[in-house]
């Protein structure tokens, strides 16, 4: 549905452009976008390669198993369903760790890896209770670090790209307690629904 929007805008636009006669400023418009979002891309390549190599660091120094051990009682409680052994806890718990780093694309992996292992353990194709917190979670944005939007900041001189941080903790911490609270609520109504 969102190609089918995104096509029916684009083709509107040019429409629009050749019946109000500014073709060559769309033309413009969209080689000048095109030539900065290279440009933009190859700055974020540059700042993911240096998180992931600091991600590699931690990973020998030994502060990712201490972060995955740090939050483990965390991720057991919001996954009751999945056993503690079970590689499903240690990809979940790689991808939040990804995730608290601002490492959005390095996390996708894990994520999906720990989302086959869930799918794995219920045993259909139905979307589990683990499953389904596990993706609210994702999508409440849950970041302390926003490294790609502080080098889409460095990349347009901002004065101080790094500013954003205490704002992103907090909408992290709102976002995610937000995002757990509905699950819960959702889960439990349905468990309800169930019963009655």
């Amino acid at each position: 549905m969102v190609n089918i929007i995104w096509v029916s805008m684009a083709a509107i636009g040019i429409i629009y452009a050749m019946l109000n006669g500014t073709m060559d400023q769309v033309n413009e418009a969209i080689f000048s976008s095109a030539s900065e979002a290279v440009t933009l891309s190859i700055g974020l390549i540059s700042v993911l390669v240096f998180w992931l190599g600091i991600m590699k660091v931690a990973e020998k120094a030994g502060i990712l198993s201490f972060l995955a051990k740090l939050f483990r009682p965390l991720i057991v409680r919001l996954f009751p369903d999945i056993p503690k052994d079970h590689p499903a806890i240690g990809y979940i718990l790689s991808n939040v760790t990804a995730n608290i780093f601002g490492l959005g694309n390095a996390a996708t992996p894990m994520g999906i890896k720990a989302m086959e292992q869930m799918k794995q353990l219920s045993g259909n194709d139905a979307a589990s209770r683990s499953m389904i917190t596990f993706l609210a979670l994702n999508t409440s944005s849950l970041t302390v670090i926003p490294t790609t939007v502080i080098a889409i900041r460095m990349q347009y001189n901002s004065t101080s790209p790094t500013e954003i941080v205490g704002a992103t903790i907090l909408a992290t911490f709102i976002s995610s307690l937000g995002a757990i609270i509905i699950d819960r609520i959702f889960y439990h109504k349905s468990k309800w629904e169930a019963a009655s």
